[in-house]
């Protein structure tokens, strides 16, 4: 588990195909490894990857097809920056919101506009995550933890103040850019409770008349 509090920007520092998939080695730049183990879990971009090799400035991962194929970690390149968090301890302090690194999908950024001295992003999301995402809640992106200002439809906005743009990937994202999407852990369980014993025999898609028997409608 995580934060979403970003420790470091490190970088791919190597991709190699391994019997079907992948392993990268990431150099952790600033991020401190003094603790950590083989076996650890640390965050890439919001991804979260077991560490089966430990330096002192790096370390390797293992990534699955499936991660692959569902993450931006398939469009990096040697020497793409990527943010880091090493998973949380009982003594961490909770400053984000609690983040499992299991990516729902990939978002794009669609609009970026200063206001202050903070920007404002706009992201588009895929449509079937859409109802997961809230007003005044929190979302994860690229492992960051986030406020989420509006939304309208599939598209949402998120205040990014200036130190975490300097100290995140996001003082590099333009228009266009993807992202990887973690919504609200509860906002992904709350669907399948709701379902209770029905979820066994269902997609768990939310439609007005689970809404409506769950008491949210009138």
């Amino acid at each position: 588990m995580f934060t979403g509090i970003i420790l470091a920007v490190g970088k791919i520092a190597a991709i190699e195909r391994k019997s079907g998939d992948f392993r990268l080695k990431i150099d952790t730049g600033k991020l401190p490894l003094t603790d950590a183990q083989l076996g650890d879990s640390i965050a890439v971009n919001g991804v979260c990857l077991t560490a089966i090799e430990l330096g002192a400035r790096h370390f390797c991962a293992d990534v699955s097809n499936e991660t692959w194929d569902r993450t931006t970690l398939r469009l990096a390149a040697v020497g793409s920056a990527v943010n880091l968090e090493l998973a949380l301890t009982p003594t961490t302090r909770m400053g984000g919101h609690i983040v499992s690194g299991h990516v729902d999908g990939i978002g794009k950024i669609v609009a970026k506009k200063a206001d202050a001295r903070s920007w404002r992003f706009t992201v588009q999301v895929p449509d079937e995550l859409a109802k997961y995402i809230a007003e005044k809640g929190s979302i994860c992106i690229n492992g960051i933890s986030l406020t989420v200002n509006e939304v309208d439809g599939a598209t949402f906005g998120v205040n990014i103040v200036p130190h975490t743009l300097q100290e995140t990937t996001l003082n590099d994202a333009v228009v266009g850019s993807l992202v990887n999407l973690e919504v609200d852990i509860l906002a992904r369980y709350m669907e399948r409770l709701m379902r209770g014993d029905a979820a066994a025999h269902s997609h768990g898609n939310v439609t007005e008349d689970l809404l409506r028997k769950s008491g949210f409608l009138n």
